[in-house]
Order: C-alpha cells, then sequence, then structure tokens
C-alpha cells in the first residue's frame, strides 16, 4: 500500500528517446514531454489498491454529459464486410433517437452530405474497452476537457454490435480488429485533410490501437497516440486472472457476461449472419467461454489461448513508428503487470510507458471523486496539437535490428497468423 494515497510515477522507454521539434525551435524528445506533462498522482487513499479502485466504479459516477451524433459506415474491405457505427461528440440536442444511447442521434442526410472541412483542428479517434462504447463514463471524462472551447474534434469507433449499433455479418470484433479504426482513420484523412489526426484507445481498445499502430509502422497516418489500461498480452492476462478467485469469480465472470448479453441481444443477427453455437453463447459464464464459443468458430483458432496469443499487442509495441504514449497502473487487476511488456518499450525510441504503483483497471479515482488519468493524457494530447511542429513528426522508419538484409535473420513483430471467415 502506497503511503495516503501517493502513487509512484515510473517511466519506461528507450536509451535514446525519440527527437521532437517544438514550434519555437527548441529540441526535445518524446520522453522529456511525457515526464513534464505528467503530473503527480495522488489518489483516493481509502482506495489504496486495485481492487478498491477498479470496484468502485460500481457506484458509476455520471461524469461529463456529452451528446452525439451517429454515422454508419459500410466496410469498404470486403474481407470485413458490414457495419460499424462511429459517434460524432455535438452540441447538445432533445432526446435520443430510438435504438441508440442516451444522448445519441443519427447525423441527418443532410449533415452527412456536409462533412469535411479544410480547418486545422486536431481531431482524436477513441476507441473504447471491452462491450463498451462512446456512453462510457471513462471515455467521456478523458475527452471532454478536450472539447471544451471547441480546440479539437473527435469521435468514438464503435466496435461491432456495441453501442447498440446494428450487427449486418457476420464479421465481428476481437481484439486485434483494426479494420474499423483503419477506414476511419483513411476517411477522416481524406475529409479533413489540414487535421493533425491522433488517437487514444483504453482497455480492449488500447489493445486494438497498439495493433493498429504496429501494423500501419512507417505508414501511419496519426500524429500521435495514447493508451491506457492495455491487457497487452491477453494469454498471461486470461490465465492469471483464472488463477485467483477475485480474478475468475469476480472479473471474468462478470466480463463474460456482458460479452454473452451484448451477443445475444444480437441473437437473431447471429444466427442470421453466423454459424455460430447459439446455445454454446447462452451458457458461456467467464470471459474464456465466451471467446471459446465465439472467436474459436468465426477466426479458426484451435483454443482461446491461441486467440489470446494472436491478439496480444505486445509485441506491436515493437513496430510502432509514431510518438506514442502509454499509461498503466501496476495495481492493475484486469490488465495485470505480468502481461507488460516493459522490455519492448524500452527497445522503442517511440514509445514511452508511464506506471503508476496505484489506479486499478481505468480507475485512478482520487479524493474529490474525479480521476488522474485525463490530466496526463490531455496534457500530452494537447502538448503535441499545439506546441510541437507536427510537420517534423514523421514516422519514423525501421530500426537497425529490425530492418531486412540478406543472409541475416529477422524478427517481424507484426506476423499474422488471423484467417478472415469464409463465405
Amino acid at each position: 500500500m502506497e503511503w495516503f494515497g501517493h502513487a509512484k510515477i515510473n517511466f519506461h522507454h528507450a536509451a535514446t528517446p525519440r527527437p521532437i521539434k517544438e514550434k519555437d525551435g527548441k529540441e526535445t524528445d518524446l520522453l522529456k514531454i511525457c515526464e513534464k506533462l505528467t503530473p503527480p498522482c495522488l489518489l483516493n487513499p481509502w482506495l489504496f489498491n486495485g481492487h478498491l479502485q477498479t470496484l468502485w466504479t460500481a457506484t458509476k459516477p455520471h461524469g461529463p454529459k456529452l451528446f452525439y451524433r451517429r454515422r454508419v459506415f459500410e466496410a469498404e474491405n470486403k474481407s470485413y464486410k458490414g457495419t460499424f457505427a462511429v459517434d460524432f461528440p455535438v452540441e447538445p440536442f432533445e432526446g435520443h433517437d430510438e435504438g441508440l444511447p442516451y444522448r445519441t442521434k443519427y447525423f441527418t442526410d443532410e449533415e452527412l452530405e456536409n462533412m469535411g472541412s479544410n480547418d486545422s483542428k486536431p481531431m482524436l479517434v477513441v476507441l473504447h474497452g471491452l462491450s463498451g462504447g462512446s456512453h462510457e463514463v471513462y471515455l467521456r471524462a478523458t475527452i471532454a476537457p478536450l472539447l471544451e472551447g471547441g480546440k479539437w474534434d473527435a469521435c468514438v469507433v464503435n466496435s461491432r454490435g456495441c453501442a447498440r449499433s446494428k450487427l449486418t455479418s457476420g464479421i465481428l470484433y476481437n481484439a486485434r480488429s483494426t479494420w474499423d479504426i483503419r477506414q476511419t482513420v483513411k476517411w477522416l484523412h481524406e475529409k479533413f485533410p489540414n487535421r493533425p489526426l491522433f488517437a487514444i484507445g483504453f482497455s480492449l481498445g488500447a489493445n486494438i490501437l497498439t495493433n493498429y499502430c504496429g501494423e500501419e509502422g512507417s505508414n501511419c497516418l496519426l500524429k500521435g497516440a495514447v493508451i491506457c489500461s492495455n491487457p497487452f498480452n491477453l494469454d498471461i492476462s486470461s490465465k492469471i486472472l483464472q488463477g485467483t478467485f477475485m480474478g475468475k469469480e469476480v472479473y471474468l465472470r462478470t466480463m463474460g457476461g456482458t460479452m454473452r448479453e451484448m451477443a445475444l441481444s444480437h441473437k437473431k443477427e447471429l444466427e442470421l449472419y453466423s454459424n455460430l453455437d447459439i446455445p454454446a453463447i447462452e451458457k458461456s459464464t467467464y470471459l474464456y467461454d465466451f471467446d471459446r464459443a465465439v472467436h474459436c468458430p468465426t477466426w479458426g483458432y484451435p483454443t482461446e489461448y491461441a486467440y489470446y496469443r494472436d491478439s496480444s499487442s505486445s509485441d506491436a509495441v515493437l513496430a510502432i513508428r509514431i510518438p506514442f504514449m502509454a499509461i498503466h497502473a501496476t495495481d492493475d487487476p484486469i490488465a495485470v503487470r505480468q502481461a507488460v511488456p516493459f522490455e519492448e518499450f524500452r527497445e522503442n525510441p517511440s514509445t514511452v510507458l508511464v506506471t503508476t504503483s496505484l489506479g486499478g483497471h481505468l480507475c485512478w479515482f482520487e479524493s474529490g471523486g474525479g480521476r488522474w488519468y485525463p490530466r496526463p493524457v490531455c496534457n500530452f494530447l494537447n502538448h503535441m496539437a499545439f506546441n510541437v511542429d507536427l510537420d517534423s513528426v514523421k514516422p519514423l522508419s525501421d530500426p537497425p535490428q529490425l530492418e531486412k538484409k540478406p543472409g541475416n535473420a529477422t524478427y517481424e513483430p507484426m506476423r499474422r497468423r488471423m484467417g478472415v471467415p469464409q463465405e
């Protein structure tokens, strides 16, 4: 237990962090920026471990209100056919459309036709956690401060079937489903050509975002990214959670239940578009039961652990080529410390991992009821967007140890085995 809620902060980074040039001509680097912009972590002393921090979310704090307009995209890549929903924060309005979350309406046809601009306002792409959506408190608490004053714009990519989005194919989302964020970023780049694009991911969304940045490598269109509470190595996380009563009977049972209910809310669509065993989904209790019933037959994995290993983002850290900040509490009872790839962060100059000794999973509750992590996140994003010379921030090329050379063995961190479901 840390003394009276004072969490220790550590920075894990390469020996020579990525250099960054600021608008005033000052030369700095990624580590110095992260160190400068990360405030002391002073948390509620009564929530003195990761379990108490994480379980405090059951009190359901309301968080800031955000209103959204929804755009439904048809997947461009036929391998990942179907639709997905992206929510854009807008000015407050009355009510909501039937079938959508509170404070959410669809864009009108006229609004859809007129989307896009030539302004240079920074744009944030947001990925939520497991079974979540744009309505989540942890998400709204982070992006609301950025939206104040109109300096930022944002959008939330809802995973397929989440946030009351409709399923229109048998292609679901998983821990490595980077296809929808890829299409969203490409669309934003075309519709808002002068806007610098940034991204943030939470929990499972952090895993997806890390994989996306790794897959894009030196071709990434983002100027920077932040992740919070990434489980990183899903295989390790699952096995450690199964080894404790709290891990299995509280966290894995709760996550399995929410995924089961989310899937069964689309029972008719699953029966129409997929060959999944619906009774097996109905009987699933823990998250690994659900993953065995859904992801193994969908993607061809022989076991849920093969899915976990292939979907993990720990290796993806090595392939990231844009400024990348990760925030993680080492007492996180869900994204466990044993799964964090500390050494991979120390190998990549484009990444910095910020760890706190307290905070739980997407919590970091302070004495006044607020959360700590939005401050370092917003500080970093604002600094990158408004103080850094973004013309000089280009994705780096592969470091020498990862370059392919004739006659030399090489390591490809983004090797992929996931198959695309066949007709």
